[in-house]
């Protein structure tokens, strides 16, 4: 079976390095970008992000396992020599000769052993499957942290927004509070409480910032970009995307079926088992005879002895062993692997359940995600009318600058409440999508 690859985008991207290089450094990196999008991020976390590179190695690991165990298959040629000098009294030869040479080539083929070879063979092919299925599931769990990670930095950016503009308008109040005090029209009082509140403004603006650049940092992490050099060290990528709210209608049956038959995780568990079934057969192969074919040409010569100047000649024949009784280590080993078989239909059994909670709870998220974010459409606009009543009302003399105040953080907790929902429904899309084994629209597997 050819193994999975990849139809991935040309990668033309990086993020910039602020901590220190990784002792285990990728493939030659590109320069920071101008701008990243998803996509692009996507598909370089694709060729260079550690978790999917590492699940790579393991299915050349078991490919290499393959050729180890087919190598029974086919015939092994082995050569051998020696040269032995000795005292006549103690040589093995006849005639006696003091120095002897011996070299001897040699083929074996196996002919029958129980069926043990071909087993182990489809065995290690069955074990390389799931590696493969493996390296999907590899992919399908770190593009989702990406596409995850995204959505935050996307979030974080989108909260510095909103921060910013409660500060102006917070900064337009003590203007407005200022002037007032000055014209002698209202008191220190309200003065000082308009710099209270422009002072505590300030706190979530810097933590939104702080929040960014935190999510850029375990954005570098998940793409597996390690190029440090120094023209690298400050530069950020603007990062093209909006967190739109695009409504998605799944079926939780439709859902639990797809789940069922296009996870890897479940198809990899399938695979172990059936090759954990070809190891029962391999490991009773061992009660069976087995025979091998062996043919080869040996030369030997010795000195001292006019009798052995140098003779050659081929040899072939057939070679058998049987384990009449080997202390039950066969039937252990039959215990074994029955009991592996065994675990690994258990594990299928137990991957089967947590899938199908998986897809419940993400379904159940995105439905929590869509109301919240159908509700904060409603509350934004209406904590917008609520503020600009109050600055009318503060204007006429009608309304206090508590209210409008008051009117002002209402506006920013529904603004930041809606990122927060139309963030949490794009994730929350993503993560059913990966619940119901699908693929990232990214990307493309053959």
């Amino acid at each position: 079976m050819k193994s999975a690859r990849l139809s991935l985008a040309t990668a033309s991207l990086a993020l910039f390095a602020l901590a220190a290089p990784l002792r285990a450094a990728p493939a030659p990196q590109q320069a920071v970008p101008d701008q990243l999008d998803l996509k692009t991020a996507i598909s370089y976390a694709l060729e260079n992000n550690f978790d999917i590179r590492q699940a790579r190695e393991r299915i050349r690991q078991q490919e290499g396992v393959v050729v180890e165990v087919r190598s029974r298959e086919i015939p092994n040629v082995g050569a051998s020599g020696s040269y032995q000098y000795n005292d006549k009294d103690i040589t093995t030869t006849a005639p006696a000769s003091d120095r002897v040479l011996d070299i001897s080539v040699t083929a074996t083929q196996v002919l029958y052993a129980g069926g043990g070879v071909r087993s182990s063979v489809k065995s290690a092919e069955l074990a390389r499957q799931a590696a493969e299925l493996e390296m999907k599931a590899a992919i399908n769990n770190a593009i989702l942290q990406v596409r995850t990670k995204f959505y935050d930095i996307l979030l974080a950016r989108e909260k510095i927004k909103v921060q910013e503009q409660n500060v102006e308008l917070l900064k337009s109040q003590l203007q407005n509070a200022t002037d007032r005090f000055n014209a002698g029209t209202t008191s220190s009082f309200e003065k000082l409480r308009a710099e209270v509140a422009l002072a505590n403004g300030q706190v979530p603006l810097i933590t939104a910032r702080n929040e960014f650049r935190i999510a850029i940092e375990d954005m570098r992490r998940l793409l597996g970009y390690t190029n440090t050099a120094t023209e690298n060290l400050r530069k950020v990528p603007e990062f093209v995307g909006t967190l739109d709210y695009n409504v998605v209608n799944y079926d939780l049956q439709s859902a639990l079926n797809s789940a069922h038959n296009t996870r890897p995780e479940i198809q990899r568990l399938e695979k172990l088992v059936q090759s954990g079934e070809q190891g029962v057969i391999a490991a009773k192969s061992n009660y069976q005879p087995n025979l091998q074919a062996f043919g080869g040409w040996q030369y030997r010569r010795g000195w001292g002895s006019p009798g052995l100047d140098g003779h050659d000649g081929f040899l072939v024949g057939l070679q058998s062993q049987w384990n009449i009784f080997d202390g039950n280590a066969t039937r252990g080993r039959v215990i074994q692997a029955r009991s592996q078989v065994e675990q690994s239909k258990l594990a299928s059994s137990e991957q089967m359940l947590a899938i199908d909670v998986e897809v419940r709870r993400a379904f159940s998220s995105l439905q929590e995600a869509a109301e919240l974010a159908d509700a904060s459409q409603k509350v934004v606009a209406q904590a917008d009318e609520a503020l600009r009543l109050a600055n009318a009302r503060y204007t006429a003399g009608t309304a206090t600058q508590l209210d409008v105040l008051t009117s002002q953080v209402d506006l920013t907790t529904a603004r930041t409440n809606q990122l927060q929902a139309y963030y949490g429904y794009n994730v929350a899309v993503a993560n059913l999508r990966q619940a119901m084994g699908l693929n990232d629209e990214f990307v493309s597997l053959q």
